[in-house]
């Protein structure tokens, strides 16, 4: 696939040169930075050096003094509470890390986390009655909640005090809960309103143990929780999340949850070299994968493991859903393809809106994803179930998928979301005229310039510039993630050294130089169609980014390519 190329710009060119100068970097660098919004010294400093001190004062957080005077007098009491969580990552991390510090102290602490096919999404009355059935006095919810305006009164009349930690967009009216934390709330002045749901439940986490008298610094023991919540939520990794990541990756490093160390043993990952990338690609995915396919209580029972046998059990159990859920996901995306070539012309469509009855809500988010990535259109992805359409949205750049749906809001029985990703459900009669006025919407927001898939680039970069000093110090800008992403460079006038190939399952490979510089391996993962053009050119530029490679026991820097223009990106 070809891209059309942006550079990325800082909003003023002269911190690029302030920063070169104060900081004694190179231009590139200054510039990767300038474009992140770091602009002065120190914001360089606290960027490269991000500690836990940096960490804000989580009582800056609207009703966080409410929540946590009410869930220590729940420890000190002894009372029974329940913690309502949602089915994926984000989810079952943070229950497990409110779950955890309740046992802790004793409490008689029950989780419950709802079906993806049988409770849907979020607060349910089920949920609630399930905790007057316990004898519960608490509920506290986490990644959920913000928009439960009913349940929560259902709550209130039935005599449960309710603590609502979420961290999604908050509607019009904020519940009515003993205590509503959500950063996201038009009346919340808390700094930074990326936390993830985890990264939420931590806060509160915090503040309890301030109002126990004891060191806020007790939680960080579920800063591997928050960590995989960070990387696997997909939530912007800048300000706190950076420093929660980082630190984070540390205690991952060296976890002592029995779960995590038998996932971790299972899949072959050796700590002390657990990356975001791994989180991302290969823990994230296995935790998802119980929810997804119905039973996210799996998860849960892996990270609360408090024996060896236990945490085994559910780490095979997790793996063998995991390969359910692959299956599932491949068999749905061929299908979705099939749709898209016998039913939709590209020429004419700026959206793709898809439905099959059989396929599986787990699933369809994923794969809608994947399109979106494949075609470059807003996607969304329906099953039936139980008579009603249900479904999973995903988008571009520069198109609101949560605005459009909010236009189509008559039309849906419910939805949410944010910009990028989106849930919805419909009444089946509904869906013709669902699917016709969301296309006229993108069409009249889209053109077709549009839908060409943007590559945004950070920067030019010389090769012969890339030396040790470069690498050392591009690598302090990980953790990479939302809106600190891998830097992606462009080189032109590249040319090959000796003899390009396929390899694998059609990965383009090459040595490539540039103006005498050092020559560097270069992969292209699925880009063979550019061999022949790259036999007969003499030169081209090429988009890239820069990464370790290791192959047996070495370690070397590697180019893995974006996109190749052989007539010159222009």
């Amino acid at each position: 696939m070809s891209f059309r190329w942006t550079y990325a710009q800082p909003e003023n060119r002269e911190v690029v040169s302030k920063l070169k100068s104060e900081l004694k970097v190179s231009e590139t660098i200054a510039r990767l930075l300038a474009i992140r919004g770091i602009t002065t010294f120190d914001k360089a400093k606290d960027f490269f050096r991000p500690t836990i001190s940096m960490l804000h004062d989580p009582f800056l957080m609207q009703d966080m003094d409410k929540a946590s005077v009410r869930l220590a007098e729940a420890i000190r009491n002894q009372e029974k509470v329940l913690v309502y969580g949602d089915y994926d990552v984000d989810g079952t991390t943070a229950t497990s890390i409110v779950y955890t510090f309740l046992k802790q102290f004793g409490v008689d602490a029950h989780y419950f986390i709802p079906h993806l096919f049988k409770d849907g999404y979020g607060i349910s009355v089920d949920g609630i009655n399930k905790a007057l059935e316990l004898g519960a006095s608490l509920i506290v919810s986490v990644d959920c909640g913000i928009t439960a305006i009913e349940e929560a009164k259902f709550a209130k009349e039935k005599g449960l005090d309710l603590i609502i930690c979420d961290h999604h967009n908050a509607g019009d009216v904020i519940p009515d809960a003993l205590a509503v934390l959500d950063p996201k709330r038009p009346d919340c002045n808390y700094p930074f309103d990326g936390l993830s749901g985890a990264g939420v439940a931590y806060k509160l986490v915090q503040a309890a143990l301030i109002k126990l008298g004891l060191p806020a610094s007790n939680g960080n023991q579920f800063l591997d929780l928050v960590a995989i919540s960070i990387a696997s939520d997909i939530v912007p990794i800048v300000d706190e999340n950076r420093v929660l990541m980082r630190e984070g990756l540390k205690f991952l490093n060296n976890t002592t949850r029995k779960g995590l160390q038998a996932l971790l043993k299972l899949i072959h990952l050796e700590p002390g070299k657990i990356s975001t990338s791994q989180i991302v690609f290969s823990i994230g995915p296995r935790l998802n994968a119980a929810g997804r396919m119905g039973d996210a209580g799996i998860a849960v029972e892996l990270l609360i493991a408090e024996d060896d046998e236990t945490a085994k059990k559910r780490a095979q159990e997790l793996e063998k859903i995991n390969l359910v859920r692959r299956t599932t996901d491949s068999d749905t995306m061929e299908q979705a393809l099939n749709q898209i070539d016998s039913k939709i012309n590209l020429d004419k469509r700026s959206a793709l809106v898809l439905h099959d009855s059989d396929w599986h809500l787990g699933v369809i988010g994923i794969v809608a994803s994947r399109i979106v990535d494949l075609y470059s259109r807003p996607t969304i992805m329906l099953s039936t179930v139980d008579g009603l359409v249900k479904g999973s949205a995903r988008s571009i750049r520069g198109f609101n998928i949560y605005d459009a749906l909010k236009q189509c809001e008559d039309l849906l029985l419910q939805f949410g979301g944010h910009e990028y990703a989106a849930g919805l459900t419909l009444e089946q009669e509904n869906l013709k005229d669902f699917i016709k006025r969301f296309c006229e919407i993108t069409d009249c927001d889209l053109s077709m310039e549009d839908l060409k898939p943007e590559l945004i680039i950070d920067s030019d970069l010389d090769l012969s510039h890339v030396n040790l000093k470069f690498w050392k110090i591009l690598n302090q800008f990980e953790p990479f993630g939302p809106n600190n992403m891998r830097p992606i460079f462009s080189s032109k006038g590249l040319r090959v050294v000796g003899t390009p190939s396929v390899v694998g399952n059609g990965h383009l490979k090459m040595r490539v130089a540039q103006n005498g510089s050092a020559v560097f391996d270069a992969i292209g993962f699925n880009m063979h169609e550019y061999l022949p053009a790259i036999r007969d050119s003499e030169a081209f530029d090429m988009a890239y980014v820069l990464e370790e490679n290791t192959w047996r026991k070495r370690t070397t820097l590697q180019i893995r390519i974006k996109d190749i223009n052989i007539n010159g990106a222009g």
